[in-house]
């Protein structure tokens, strides 16, 4: 028996009182859904779409009406939609390369995620980093979303990009609503209308009905293994946005004169256009989760980040823990209730790109996935757990209620 009886009784409670929440979520999805739907029709998608390619991929009409479905999707000019983007941090990279020279600057709001900051040389000593190449860098601090003059003194140091990174990644911010992202772009724009915006949608998407492209964002990047793959694409990355700026993130990842006509793909792109299309649902049991997660926790006594109440701009639902030993308990018990490798104990290691050691329980069908449902934290104080993800709700509120048990009882 999975749950018990009080177990049993506490999920109900706890249903019970987040129900009327997943009215929005659930209209949201039901906005998404019908532009997904809406893309497909305008695309003709049929199952020759579906095939693989070799070799260069020349004429791979598959790949090119993937992209251009992502375009409609997110109400883009182009899109650059491929497997051989082996994350959102790639992605994202692309998006930088594309929009940045020697000798310009780049500024990004906030901290950016760890694997980010190796890429633009904050942290480590890679030779490839934006810094090196000769790109200036700087971090606005998040007074200037409500401080305008704040603002304009970063805007004086004349950036070629603004980075906007969507997601709080392992931080106790609240993540950007897509609201508060266009009004940053509104008042960057107006300061010089030449300055690229370039957004980290990483566990963003279909979370609201809006997208950031629809409020002026040059380029928005993430990964296939998370919200736009709805569990079912196995690998990749994807950018949207303006068509000049694509082309050239396209020249990057190929070579200068080739571009976008190249680039085949051996996986069977089904999962690719079946996991969009059901991403706007995948996406609202992951925030049912979230909801889920922060109300119990709450209950129990921990700080949560967003509270059970709060607009969602993410899927990523952070739990203040206190302590070592808590943090690991709960990732044993996450694992330990996957689909996958729940004979596994997860243990602290050191990965590429992040600052300390992390811990990662991540049972997932395919390796790294986070809409599918994970948890990981960093070890350091004050020792917070990001869960993220949940192909079905009820998967992970058995995960939850069983670490929430193993916590209070200190098994």
């Amino acid at each position: 028996m999975l749950l018990s009886q009080e177990l049993l009784v506490l999920k109900a409670q706890i249903e019970k009182e987040i129900a009327s929440l997943l009215d929005e979520y659930k209209a949201i999805n039901a906005y998404n859904q019908q532009k997904v739907l809406e893309s497909f029709l305008e695309q003709k998608i049929n199952d020759f779409h579906f095939a693989p390619s070799t070799g260069y991929g020349y004429g791979d009409t598959g790949r090119d009406t993937l992209e251009a479905v992502y375009a409609s999707v997110f109400k883009a000019e182009d899109a650059l939609v491929r497997p051989n983007v082996v994350s959102g941090t790639h992605a994202i990279y692309l998006a930088l390369k594309s929009v940045l020279y020697k000798n310009d600057c780049l500024v990004s709001l906030g901290s950016p995620y760890d694997t980010l900051k190796q890429v633009i040389g904050i942290t480590g000593n890679e030779k490839l980093s934006l810094i090196k190449q000769g790109v200036d860098y700087y971090e606005m601090p998040l007074q200037v979303l409500q401080d305008k003059i704040m603002l304009e003194k970063y805007l004086d140091k004349r950036p070629a990009a603004v980075l906007i990174q969507r997601s709080k990644g392992y931080s106790l911010r609240e993540s950007f609503s897509v609201e508060i992202i266009g009004h940053l772009i509104k008042n960057i724009k107006e300061y010089d209308a030449s300055i690229k915006i370039i957004v980290d949608n990483c566990y963003g998407e279909f979370v609201e009905q809006k997208e950031p492209i629809e409020v002026g964002a040059d380029l928005v990047a993430g990964s296939l293994i998370k919200n736009p793959g709805g569990g079912l694409a196995t690998t990749g990355g994807y950018l949207v946005g303006k068509k000049e700026l694509i082309e050239i993130a396209a020249a990057h990842l190929t070579a200068p004169g080739i571009g976008k006509e190249v680039g085949s793909s051996t996986i069977d792109k089904r999962l690719l256009f079946q996991g969009l299309f059901i991403a706007p649902l995948v996406v609202v049991q992951a925030l049912e989760s979230a909801v889920f997660a922060a109300r119990l926790f709450e209950k129990l006594g921990y700080e949560v980040i967003p509270k059970y109440t709060d607009k969602r701009a993410d899927i990523i639902q952070a739990i203040i823990l206190r302590n070592k030993k808590t943090l690991l308990k709960f990732c044993e018990y996450i694992q330990r209730y996957s689909p996958i490798g729940s004979q596994h104990k997860p243990l602290p290691d050191r990965l590429p790109g992040y600052e300390n050691e992390v811990i990662m329980a991540a049972g997932t069908f395919v390796q790294g996935s986070s809409i599918e449902f994970s948890a990981d934290g960093p070890i350091k104080e004050p020792y917070v757990i990001y869960i993220q993800g949940g192909l079905t709700a009820e998967h992970t509120k058995i995960a939850l209620l069983k670490a929430a048990n193993a916590l209070i009882r200190q098994e």
